[in-house]
């Protein structure tokens, strides 16, 4: 999450209470999940990673949040779209049904991803999300995210078997292994046993594709490489096997 990522946090607070967004937001790290449609323009063409000696094609992606409610995903050259559903215990991303129409009429990959608080019940939390997703249509392949950023000033401890109560909870009642998003020194500190979930990481210091993975993964899903003009990302996988990480078919 960026410094305009937690001046946004602390607005989406603000119908809360600011003692509550001021507890929130205590801890947040830089980097994170958010938009606008000019950055097709940074779409990567013809780049690649390497893997098992060869040079693979690299998938790009947005993600999205109620900040960009009129993102036009039509326009988009992202091949997959992952957007904001909820955050904490009642927030509810007021764009997240219109952005995830739009991605079922384009018919890209799609996610929807939940900003987790460690000051609150990891399960209530995932229960919350899980609620907000259920409510529109699924389909399978749709990818189920934790993003994770911000401590609420718990311990690593703390903020890790949370990750690992919320993540397990959603794989519990949707049979998918769910995604984590966090920056690459988040992930690194509060990421350890997690490395059975997928990971999206977020690290703009390095050239799209070259991220190296954290804490115990040893390999990468997605990687966050800029968050200008909105948050683009490519990923290692191709759009088909985006899909295989998401609800399965019924």
């Amino acid at each position: 999450m960026t410094l305009s990522r937690i001046t946004r946090t602390l607005r989406t607070f603000t119908a809360a209470g600011l003692l509550a967004a001021a507890t929130a937001t205590a801890g947040v790290a830089v980097l994170g999940p958010a938009h606008a449609a000019s950055a097709d323009q940074h779409r990567p063409v013809n780049v690649g990673a390497v893997h098992e000696g060869r040079a693979a094609p690299l998938t790009y992606g947005q993600d999205v949040s109620n900040y960009q409610p009129d993102h036009d995903w039509n326009a988009s050259q992202a091949e997959f779209g992952i957007v904001k559903a909820t955050e904490g215990l009642d927030f509810r991303d007021e764009a997240f049904a219109r952005h995830w129409k739009e991605l079922d009429k384009k018919g890209i990959v799609r996610g929807a991803y939940h900003f987790g608080h460690p000051a609150n019940d990891p399960i209530a939390e995932a229960d919350h999300f899980l609620s907000m997703v259920d409510g529109q249509p699924a389909k399978a392949g749709d990818l189920l995210v934790l993003d994770m950023e911000t401590t609420d000033g718990e311990s690593a401890a703390k903020v890790n078997a949370w990750a690992k109560a919320w993540l397990g909870h959603v794989k519990a009642k949707t049979g998918v292994a769910p995604m984590l998003y966090s920056g690459w020194d988040f992930a690194d500190t509060h990421g350890s046993g997690l490395s059975g979930y997928p990971l999206w990481v977020a690290q703009y210091s390095k050239p799209k594709g070259t991220v190296t993975p954290p804490a115990d993964w040893k390999s990468w899903t997605i990687h966050q490489y800029s968050d200008t003009p909105i948050d683009q990302n490519v990923s290692s996988l191709t759009p088909d096997q985006l899909r295989g990480l998401g609800r399965p078919a019924h």
